[in-house]
């Protein structure tokens, strides 16, 4: 098992700062990243889900 000593010293709080920055941005990004591929999987159901009712009454498509 590993002691305090073999991990070496913690970074300083600059660098801990920074790290946590980095992964806000991170987190930032994904969520509006997140938003639009939600966005886009609800607008390709309904235009599937369209299409398929058409098809079901007749119309053709494709």
């Amino acid at each position: 098992m590993l002691s305090v000593l073999q991990l070496g010293s913690l970074p300083g709080l600059p660098a801990l700062l920074a790290g946590l920055v980095a992964i806000a941005l991170v987190l930032l990004v994904g969520r509006v990243v997140m938003k639009v591929a939600w966005r886009l999987v609800v607008i390709a159901i309904i235009v599937v889900a369209t299409v398929w009712i058409l098809g079901v009454l007749g119309f053709q498509f494709f």
